[in-house]
């Protein structure tokens, strides 16, 4: 399917139609209660990078790997459990001895809870030392994975290249290969604050950010990129990018309000040929858990461009999709393409039977 946008690869000339590289976490999830006084978590998967692939296989039915690393434990086993679980294939994670206390290497916790009115969503990472953060340049089996395997879509995000220098150096390497193989590269800004705490905060990160988004195609986010104060305006901030990153064929941002935890209004824009092209607004979402909702908005378009959609169908396939992957708990969509499809409609939320 060929897209008046992008270059894409031909779907028979691929085995994959869209790979990711990134840390693969276990969430645990306190469900209506605090981290600080839970006395019991449900598990989930998750990862900026990883969300976007398994989105990708199981609502839009794509064929998708995740290149990570995890250790040879019961947690790394129940990790790879989730991801197969989501349809993702796991021949390019590279297994890791474990030492039994997880000294040197670990599978990442992310403790996640939803937040209720006033009380925002809180994540608490617990990463240090995991295996993802230990990827050194050359690991990757870049050849096999982008040329003999070969991709159509490859996906890496600032939360891996954040995670240690190293993983910083991986993300450039294997973005240089996709690109040389002809795989469109997205990369998503994904701020995280508690990443960068102790090593040059915001500055570093946005430093690291401009170096990584001159080698990509497609941008997700797009606040702090440009060497411009945007003022917050979504369209002044893409319109700084776009004038230091003229290599972007297509730059697409959400944008949210929340009045509370649960209840946002949520919207987004996508530019691309020359054009500004904003979602339909969704104003007063019911949000049941707001993590993973850009992710979910990523893979939307990522799946829509890769159809051959406008970009104009493309941003309206994101944001329904981060939409609906809020109304779910969990980091990872459970919508099927049926029901993105039915909401960009805007059919009402009456009993389907």
């Amino acid at each position: 399917m060929t897209n008046p946008v992008l270059p894409l690869r031909p779907r028979e000339d691929c085995r994959w139609d869209v790979a990711a590289l990134g840390e693969v976490m276990l969430r645990l999830d306190p469900g209506e209660d605090r981290v600080r006084n839970a006395r019991q978590f449900r598990v989930w998967e998750g990862g900026g990078e990883y969300n976007l692939a398994r989105a990708a296989r199981k609502c839009f039915g794509l064929r998708a790997t995740v290149a990570t690393a995890l250790p040879r434990s019961d947690l790394g086993a129940l990790a790879e459990d989730l991801i197969l679980q989501g349809g993702v294939d796991t021949s390019h994670i590279l297994w890791r001895d474990f030492d039994g206390l997880g000294r040197t290497t670990r599978v990442g916790l992310n403790f996640t809870e939803r937040g209720f009115g006033i009380r925002p969503a809180l994540g608490v990472s617990d990463r240090g030392h995991s295996a993802a953060s230990q990827l050194a340049p050359g690991e990757i089996d870049r050849d096999t994975l982008f040329g003999e395997e070969g991709a159509r879509w490859f996906h890496t995000g600032g939360i891996f290249a954040a995670l240690s220098e190293s993983t910083a150096q991986v993300a450039v390497e294997a973005i240089a290969a996709a690109r040389r193989h002809g795989a469109i590269v997205s990369y998503d800004l994904n701020y995280r604050a508690s990443l960068w705490a102790d090593h040059g905060g915001w500055e570093a990160a946005r430093r690291l950010n401009r170096d990584i988004a001159a080698h990509a195609d497609v941008l997700f986010g797009a606040e702090g990129l440009g060497s411009r104060a945007s003022n917050g305006d979504p369209r002044d901030a893409i319109e700084a990018v776009r004038e230091d990153f003229p290599n972007l064929a297509v730059i697409a941002t959400t944008q949210r309000t929340a009045h509370t935890a649960g209840r946002n209004d949520w919207q987004a824009l996508l530019w691309a040929d020359g054009e500004f092209h904003p979602s339909r607004t969704y104003d007063g979402l019911d949000v049941f858990d707001r993590v993973g909702g850009g992710d979910a908005f990523a893979s939307g378009v990522t799946y829509a461009l890769l159809a051959g959609k406008s970009p104009a169908l493309a941003v309206e396939y994101g944001a329904a999709h981060g939409a609906l992957a809020m109304t779910t708990p969990g980091d990872t969509s459970m919508a099927s393409l049926a029901e993105v499809e039915r909401a960009l409609g805007q059919s009402d939320a009456g009993v389907i039977r």
